[in-house]
């Protein structure tokens, strides 16, 4: 009775097997969605950012990309943290307020440096977002409405990466690449006016002796970030020259600090015995290599499509799209690998079919006649990327415990926003070397052979690597 008199943020108790309203899931991902596709829609307007704003080259231009993606990830566990301490709710908010000014700023860019640091506070907003959004569904339903939620949120990761390569295309065509980040805006308002109503403000515990650990955050984006402007700067200022090395001194000397310092708090952002799940770390450091390849394959070849070969941002978008759909076939497909090949055999499949995309790509001649010459071969990548993918998240994720479930998660998505930055980093600055530091005009159509070879190198290695030894699964995991 009476319940119309309860304020909406008042925390109701209900019972496992109570319903929960399905608005609240579609509103949260609707904010997830957001986040996901801003990984993927500026690609498709790289270019046109490029010459709007006056990026020199290929390796200056990264950096719109790389900034976002260093601080999503190396902030989701901060992220997760203070979903646990600051409530669920609250984070949610504070991320969501963040991400969707800095995609106002973004959009408003006078110059490179601006733009650059918008997409960094992009990150974080995204890393405060995605955790809580989790958090609240992984709370707020149970039983099957829970198992549901989650398939739901799962599939927004592949329909938003999907849909950002198109809609990058559509909206720098016919409205221009700062629409890209302006579209956030009206969606990001709607949501936070409608989240007081929406999403209850769930119980949480602060937990004594340990808050949120903001120094041990701070080092575990600088470290990437320093070896980042240092593989940019290598391939024209060479690996002996002060720009590059004093750089990874930092690094070094940061990440020294950082094992220093995580052995010193109460809450580490890892803590020492995550280190000690071998399938663990060696699944992380395939997702950040494989996730590499990905991210910087895709920004040479948007630049390559529109500057080298005259394609439109929406031509550029409809043919990524067969690309994005090939992963999603490949990681649904996967499973049926899994159960008959195991893990490691699916792994190295993976990886070698992707390595065959890549020569596909790298084989095109310097000036192709027509932009869907790239197609076959990234369709090609697609499908190895899917089995990888799918193949190394299981492998990683089979000796994990259920209370430390969520930090591997997100020590895994990490793992895969770092490799994307360093992905882009280094395909990016191999380009340019190529190039001869020309730009980002048509002759960087030579460069993306040489960038395209760069990145076939490692698939084609790490079949003999990865995961020793990978967990097995399925009947013929004996292979």
């Amino acid at each position: 009775m009476h319940r119309h008199l309860s304020p909406p943020s008042a925390v109701q108790p209900w019972s496992v097997a109570e319903r929960r309203p399905w608005r609240t899931l579609v509103l949260l991902a609707v904010a997830q969605f957001m986040v996901v596709v801003d990984m993927t829609v500026v690609n498709v307007a790289l270019p046109s950012i490029g010459a709007g704003l006056r990026f020199s080259t290929a390796t200056d231009l990264q950096w719109v990309v790389t900034m976002y993606v260093l601080f999503s990830g190396g902030l989701q566990l901060l992220g997760g943290r203070a979903a646990d301490l600051l409530g669920r709710r609250r984070t949610f908010l504070l991320g969501l307020s963040v991400f969707t000014a800095a995609s106002l700023s973004s959009g408003m860019a006078p110059n490179p440096l601006w733009l650059i640091v918008s997409r960094a506070a992009q990150g974080l907003g995204a890393a405060l977002l995605s955790p809580a959004v989790l958090s609240v569904v992984t709370t707020l339903y149970a039983g099957s409405q829970r198992a549901a939620a989650l398939g739901a949120w799962g599939a927004i990761g592949g329909a938003g990466a999907a849909a950002g390569l198109l809609l990058g295309g559509l909206l720098t065509t016919w409205l221009g690449w700062p629409w890209v980040f302006f579209i956030n805006v009206p969606v990001g308002v709607a949501a936070l006016l409608l989240t007081p109503r929406l999403v209850p403000a769930l119980p949480h515990r602060a937990e004594r002796g340990g808050g949120l650990d903001l120094a041990g955050a701070l080092a575990a984006v600088g470290l990437p970030v320093l070896v980042v402007f240092a593989v940019t700067s290598a391939p024209t200022r060479g690996w002996a020259s002060p720009q590059v090395l004093i750089p990874l001194l930092a690094a070094a000397g940061l990440g020294f600090g950082f094992a220093h310092l995580e052995r010193q708090v109460p809450r580490p952002l890892i803590p020492p015995a995550v280190w000690r799940v071998r399938s663990l770390v060696s699944g992380t450091a395939m997702m950040l290599g494989a996730t590499g390849v990905l991210a910087g394959i895709l920004f040479l070849t948007s630049i390559y499509l529109q500057r080298a070969l005259g394609a439109s941002p929406l031509e550029a978008g409809l043919i990524f799209l067969p690309f994005a759909l090939a992963v999603a076939l490949a990681a649904h497909l996967g499973g049926h690998l899994l159960a008959h090949l195991g893990t490691r055999l699916t792994v190295v499949a993976g990886l070698l079919i992707a390595a065959g995309g890549l020569a596909l790509m790298a084989g095109l001649p310097v000036r192709t006649a027509s932009a869907g010459a790239v197609l076959p071969g990234l369709v090609v990548l697609g499908l190895g990327l899917g089995l990888a993918f799918l193949g190394t998240s299981v492998a990683a994720m089979a000796d994990v415990g259920e209370h430390t479930a969520g930090l591997a998660s997100g020590l895994m998505t990490t793992g895969h926003e770092i490799g994307a930055a360093l992905g882009v980093a280094v395909l990016s600055g191999v380009a340019t070397a190529s190039a001869g530091g020309s730009g980002l005009g048509t002759t960087f159509a030579a460069a993306y052979r040489a960038g395209s070879i760069a990145a076939a190198a490692p698939p084609s290695s790490w079949p003999w690597s990865p995961c020793s030894p990978c967990p097995r699964s399925g009947p013929a995991a004996a292979g």
